[in-house]
């Protein structure tokens, strides 16, 4: 149950998407003045060391956000609006270049909230937990944040509706075991019956299996249903076939691509990440069936 770590996956691809997203999706919603409540189902340790062991072990920040940054492989053409925030966003955590440090959204939410505005972070995973605790710990955020070792799943609901009724769900569990993309539909769908306005984002692997493909099939018909309107972005970076060894041995290829799937999204969030998924597709593509998908409903 607690084997996953996402200090091994920090900054790859999926996370460039899940956070280009999140990003320009908190901007609009703190365009209003009333406080906005963010709650993280699933936080993690809150912040990585790109440097460290563990994305050193696996290596996938290189094929993720260190293309964007590398100095010897520079943009080719000036990067969309959405993009160049997310960029704007990592920058201010690595103010000598680069990307030594990399946030994951705990941070990146409190950096872009205000000082009324509240952050509630899930994190079940003990030894996680306890890190995004002590990290939150050096913000001095006071009673902005609360860190909760609790399971996001069971829980993240109860802060659903916040007074100010404005709220942003984020839920992007590990996916390590089947049942998680069912609990995903369930939390959803207790917090679209709490509270039918708030915004509900939901990032999910896309892996040769039936539930991942099914997941948001279900999400835009729960939408639907609920008369709510939905966007669903994907960006592939490589093909999802069985690769073959030099001794014949077969093997996955990694995680190819992933999805985001919000509900309540803002208006202006399509025609801001067409032209970001445009550039990103060509940048972290690793093999010809690179692309993206974007879809609106609702």
């Amino acid at each position: 149950m607690f084997s996953y770590r996402h200090a091994f996956h920090a900054g790859n691809h999926a996370d460039v998407l899940k956070h280009l997203v999140l990003i320009a999706t908190l901007d609009y919603m703190l365009e209003k003045d009333a406080a906005l409540t963010v709650v993280d189902s699933h936080a993690g340790a809150g912040l990585y060391r790109l440097d460290g062991d563990y994305a050193g072990t696996s290596g996938e920040a290189a094929e993720g956000v260190l293309r964007l940054l590398s100095p010897t492989v520079p943009l080719a053409v000036e990067p969309a609006p959405a993009l160049a925030r997310y960029l704007e966003v990592l920058k201010d955590f690595n103010p000598k270049g680069g990307a030594k440090i990399y946030p994951g959204s705990p941070f990146i939410t409190q950096h872009l909230l205000r000082d009324h505005d509240k952050l509630k972070l899930f994190e079940l995973h003990p030894t996680d937990s306890r890190t995004l605790a002590a990290n939150i710990a050096q913000l001095e955020a006071g009673r902005q944040i609360a860190v909760l070792s609790e399971d996001g799943f069971g829980s993240a609901t109860k802060f659903l509706p916040p007074p100010s009724r404005r709220a942003l769900l984020l839920c992007d569990p590990s996916y390590e075991i089947k049942s998680d993309y069912g609990r995903v539909l369930d939390l959803v769908g207790e917090s679209l019956k709490r509270f039918a306005t708030g915004t509900y984002a939901v990032w999910y692997p896309i892996i040769p299996r039936p539930e991942a493909h099914d997941l948001p099939r279900r999400l835009k018909t729960m939408a639907t249903k609920a008369g709510k309107s939905w966007l669903h972005a994907t960006l592939t970076v490589k093909s999802s076939k069985l690769l073959t060894t030099e001794t014949g041995d077969t093997k996955r290829p990694g995680l190819p691509a992933s999805g985001m799937f919000l509900i309540n999204p803002p208006y202006t969030l399509k025609a801001q990440l067409q032209p970001a998924l445009e550039q990103l597709k060509t940048l972290l593509a690793q093999d010809r069936h690179a692309g993206f998908t974007l879809d609106t409903g609702g």
